[in-house]
């Protein structure tokens, strides 16, 4: 789970799955992702940045 703002300040909660494997280098071979946004006010933030 992350928030985030688009450009005109609208906040946004995603939250989903991600599977991730990686090559023997230690680099991102594959991602899968399952995300969805959900548009929330300010006040609704969970987590908080200073």
């Amino acid at each position: 789970e992350y928030e985030y703002h688009d450009a005109d300040g609208q906040w946004f909660r995603a939250y989903g799955n991600e599977n991730w494997e990686f090559d023997e280098n230690g680099l991102m071979r594959k991602r899968y992702a399952s995300i969805n946004d959900l548009a929330i006010s300010a006040g609704e933030r969970r987590i908080a940045r200073d």
